[in-house]
């Protein structure tokens, strides 16, 4: 098994990236959440990688950290979430988000990413609720602080969504999210919210 590929990260396409060692392009299957990570790297970056081996393919996807890649090996073990699907979730919310939800039981929030019906989130919590804890769990104490309520955790992270499309690191986005009461509010006051509390207002 290939446990990381480290090079040069040469292209960025929508679900993947090509990374370059020693001459050799590797064309890696990721997550958004991932490539923005990987985008704020400094030199060589470091992939952690999993190869994926089909009867009429094989795909290498790989993530920013370890604990992304734990996720989506937790998610694929799941009857009916194949790779695309995983990396899709893993686009649309950052894993330690993904993993409250799971926890959580927040049907909606899990469906709000693409391909994940209700029958599936449902699956999902009844199969992982008990074996993400440590995503979810110390790991994202500041993340369960900005999402004081489950039912409030697609709004969250349609908001987290939209600052980084208008160009804000995720790092960044959070920052801005941070302390910012979801509850009652929508993802378009939200939004609002931290613009202005990006510029002081």
């Amino acid at each position: 098994m290939i446990d990381y590929i480290k090079g040069d990260l040469v292209h960025i396409d929508v679900d993947h990236i090509v990374v370059d060692n020693r001459g050799v392009g590797y064309q890696i299957l990721t997550s958004r959440q991932s490539q923005n990570e990987l985008m704020m790297m400094e030199g060589e970056i470091i992939c952690y990688t999993q190869l994926i081996v089909r009867e009429d393919a094989m795909q290498l996807v790989g993530f920013a950290s370890k604990d992304e890649r734990a996720m989506f090996q937790k998610l694929t073990s799941v009857s009916g979430i194949g790779t695309k699907v995983a990396i899709g979730m893993l686009s649309h919310q950052d894993y330690r988000q993904l993993a409250l939800m799971i926890m959580k039981g927040d049907i909606k929030g899990i469906t709000a990413a693409p391909g994940v019906g209700k029958k599936t989130a449902e699956r999902l919590v009844l199969e992982l609720k008990d074996k993400v804890g440590y995503f979810g769990g110390e790991q994202a104490m500041t993340v369960e602080a900005d999402m004081p309520d489950a039912a409030n955790a697609s709004v969250y992270s349609d908001a987290l969504e939209a600052l980084m499309s208008l160009g804000y690191a995720k790092n960044d986005a959070e920052h801005m999210l941070r302390g910012i009461d979801v509850a009652s509010m929508t993802a378009e006051s939200v939004i609002k919210a931290a613009l202005k509390k990006m510029m002081g207002m």
